[in-house]
C-alpha cells in the first residue's frame, strides 16, 4: 500500500487510526518519553544491619524501647542491646545482626546525651584502642560489676568482621523532641497563665558538659514558650549519681517549686528522659507540682529520631575494627 492509499484509508476509516496505533505499540515502534523512577529495595536484602543501644531498666522501660523501633523492623534488620554500652549485651546483637547478613552496622545510640558511652562503646567495637580482648567470658552470664539492679557493665573488646558507623546526635539535640515536650505539656495544662514548667534531666557529670546539655534543652524549651503562654518555664538537671553535683541541683530545683507553691503556682514537671521520671517523686517529696510521669516515650518522634538516624548512617562511611 502506498502512502496516498494509506492517507485515504485513514480519512476514510477513523478506526483504523487506533488499530495502527495498537499494533505499533505492540512492536515497539511507537517513540515514548522514558519516565525516570526509582527503585526502592528492601534493606533487609543487603549488608547494613542496625544496632540500637539503650539504658535498658526495668520489663516496661525496655518494652517501650521495642515498641519504638517496631515500625521500622520490617525495613531494617535491627537489634537491641540494653545496658550503658555493655560487652555482653553488644557482643550478642551484632552475633545476631551478622546472622542476618549485616557487614556494615549503623549503632543508633539511643541517648539524650551525644558523648554517653561514645568511648567505651568504640573500645568494645574495636574501631579505638582500650578495651582488653575476651577471654573465656560468658556472654550469657552476668558480670559482678554493675551500675544498678538492672544494669551489667562488661567491658571488653568484641569478636566481629563487621565494620562500624556511630550516631553523632543525642535526643537533646533534635527538634523532634521539642515537640515531645509541647505535647506533655499541652496533656497537662489547666490554666498555663498560673502555671510553670520545669524540665527535668538526668544531667552529666563534667560540669562543661552539663551545661552544654542545659543550653540544648534550653533551645527544645522554646518551642514551649512560643505556644503556650506559661508564667516561666525553667530546664534543670539533677545529676542525682554524683552527690556533690546533686546537692546543688536539689537547691536550685527547691528554690523553683518553693517559689512556685508560695505564689499559688502549679508546677508541670516534664522528666526529659527516655522513659518514664527516674527518682523524680522521692526528690520532690514535700512540693506541689502535677505530672504524668512520662518521659520522651512513648512518642512517634522518637521512632521518627530513630529512623532519620538509621538514614543517616546508612549514606555514611563505616570504620573497621583495629588489628
Amino acid at each position: 500500500m502506498n502512502t496516498g492509499n494509506l492517507i485515504k484509508l485513514m480519512r476514510n476509516y477513523p478506526g483504523f487510526i487506533f488499530i495502527l496505533l495498537i499494533a505499533l505499540l505492540n512492536t515497539g515502534c511507537v517513540y515514548h518519553e522514558s519516565i525516570p523512577f526509582s527503585v526502592h529495595s528492601n534493606t533487609k536484602q543487603n549488608d547494613y544491619g542496625v544496632l540500637i543501644m539503650a539504658h535498658g531498666g526495668s520489663s516496661e522501660w525496655n518494652e517501650q524501647v521495642l515498641m519504638a523501633i517496631k515500625p521500622l523492623q520490617n525495613e531494617y534488620k535491627i537489634e537491641v542491646a540494653f545496658g550503658m554500652a555493655d560487652a555482653a549485651s553488644i557482643q550478642k546483637s551484632v552475633q545476631k545482626l551478622e546472622a542476618r547478613g549485616a557487614k556494615r552496622i549503623g549503632v543508633i545510640r539511643l541517648f539524650v546525651s551525644a558523648g554517653s558511652w561514645h568511648t567505651r562503646t568504640e573500645q568494645i567495637l574495636g574501631l579505638r584502642a582500650g578495651a582488653p580482648i575476651m577471654q573465656h567470658v560468658s556472654t550469657s552470664k552476668p558480670s559482678k560489676k554493675k551500675h544498678d539492679s538492672h544494669h551489667h557493665m562488661q567491658f571488653w573488646r568484641i569478636k566481629t568482621n563487621a565494620s562500624f558507623a556511630l550516631s553523632k546526635k543525642g535526643l537533646s539535640e533534635s527538634n523532634l523532641m521539642g515537640a515531645v515536650l509541647v505535647d506533655r505539656a499541652q496533656a497537662l495544662k489547666r490554666n498555663p497563665k498560673k502555671e510553670d514548667v520545669l524540665i527535668l534531666a538526668h544531667g552529666l557529670r563534667n560540669d562543661l558538659n552539663n551545661n552544654e546539655l542545659l543550653e540544648s534543652l534550653n533551645l527544645l524549651a522554646n518551642q514551649i514558650r512560643s505556644s503556650i503562654p506559661f508564667k516561666r518555664v525553667k530546664v534543670e538537671t539533677l545529676r542525682e549519681d554524683w552527690p556533690e553535683n546533686s546537692k546543688k541541683a536539689k537547691r536550685r530545683i527547691h528554690i523553683f517549686l518553693q517559689q512556685a507553691n508560695n505564689e499559688d503556682r502549679t508546677v508541670i514537671l516534664i522528666p526529659f528522659r527516655v522513659y518514664g521520671s527516674g527518682p523524680y517523686a522521692e526528690v520532690l517529696k514535700g512540693f506541689k507540682y502535677v505530672s504524668d510521669g512520662k518521659g520522651l516515650l512513648p512518642h512517634p518522634n522518637v521512632t521518627k529520631w530513630i529512623s532519620d538516624q538509621i538514614q543517616i548512617l546508612q549514606q555514611g562511611s563505616f570504620k573497621s575494627a583495629l588489628h
